[in-house]
């Protein structure tokens, strides 16, 4: 793995929520608050609706905050322990990249991550249902927002859309719209999902959708390095050395995760499209070299066509679309840099 400079997934909560809630292991200055949100929005797509929105912030009340987001199957609890782990945790908490001594990390579970919203979404009303959270929560400016995959199209919406509330973006992984390959691999996953409903086969439909999605998110370097020995022949049929990480990912997604909301995210990476001319915030962004589902050239494209400042860096990593996850070291000097000048009190 190499990291070169130029300027220019998991589970839907289902436990009891708590309106606020302070973390006795944290110190007094820092706290943990988790709420839940019953707000108006109109949908792009689907026109108004009233919503639920699920989401936790940690850190010093009066710090910066920074808004941190995943891929579709990231949710709220960014930060953690190892106890109860966040799915970011790695780059998010005391004295790491995003560092919760420093910052407030505010996250939100996706609209729709819960089923209960079986309507077109795309990344416009995620953005807007953020400001509406920034709102009900007395924000009135975030020092960050620091996306990865899904999360950086939803940034770039946000920055494009509501850009005087930002103070700058970190895109990694994430371009301006859905590069044509990537969406027909997810209309692939959706047939199969599909054909899992009208089969009485819901379970197997998501397994066999994330099994697909799996492929797209890491590169055929890893798997010959994994996976690098002959099929054999188990029950009469031949097996190859990959099948069993495969199906294994398949049950634990299909275990926590309805169809709707996998259909409802899903279609909603292939609606996003923003230009790039109307996010004028400074940004930094992230781009993976073997990254098959968000290529180096559309990052290219987007970092020479946005309004404001811009650099990009560069990885190259075995892990592909997933190294923002796997490349820690790599992520978090990216992280380091960009929120360098990230200062002052809560907005």
């Amino acid at each position: 793995m190499s990291l070169t400079a130029t300027p220019a997934h998991d589970a839907v909560a289902t436990a009891p929520e708590l309106c606020a809630f302070d973390a006795g292991a944290l110190p007094a200055a820092r706290s943990t608050r988790r709420f839940v949100l019953d707000l108006r929005l109109e949908l792009r797509h689907a026109g108004p609706r009233a919503v639920v929105v699920r989401g936790e912030w940690t850190g010093p009340v009066d710090a910066p905050v920074v808004i941190v987001a995943g891929g579709i199957s990231a949710n709220r609890h960014v930060t953690g322990s190892d106890a109860d782990p966040g799915w970011w945790q790695a780059q998010a908490g005391p004295g790491r990249a995003i560092d919760t001594d420093r910052f407030r990390v505010l996250a939100i579970d996706w609209l729709g991550a819960d089923g209960s919203l079986d309507a077109p979404i795309d990344s416009t009303d995620q953005a807007d249902v953020l400001a509406l959270v920034l709102d009900r929560l007395g924000v009135t400016r975030a020092a960050a927002f620091v996306g990865a995959s899904y999360g950086a199209m939803v940034g770039l919406q946000f920055a494009a859309r509501h850009g005087h509330r930002l103070g700058r973006l970190v895109a990694i992984s994430g371009a301006h719209r859905a590069h044509p390959y990537a969406s027909a691999w997810r209309a692939l996953q959706r047939q199969c999902v599909a054909l899992g409903r009208s089969e009485g086969g819901v379970s197997q439909g998501l397994a066999l959708a994330r099994q697909w999605a799996m492929l797209s998110y890491r590169t055929p370097d890893e798997f010959a390095e994994r996976f690098d020995a002959p099929a054999v022949i188990d029950a009469g049929q031949a097996r190859c050395a990959a099948e069993d990480y495969l199906e294994s990912c398949g049950r634990r997604y299909a275990a926590r995760w309805t169809s709707t909301a996998f259909l409802r995210l899903s279609e909603s990476i292939d609606l996003h499209r923003v230009d790039p001319a109307d996010v004028q915030v400074p940004t930094t962004v992230v781009a993976i070299d073997e990254d098959r589902l968000v290529p180096l050239a559309d990052l290219q494209t987007l970092v020479e066509s946005l309004g404001g400042p811009a650099c990009l860096r560069q990885l190259r990593s075995r892990f592909g679309h997933d190294a923002f996850l796997k490349e820690e070291d790599a992520i978090a000097g990216i992280l380091t840099d960009a929120l360098a000048t990230c200062r002052g009190g809560a907005a």
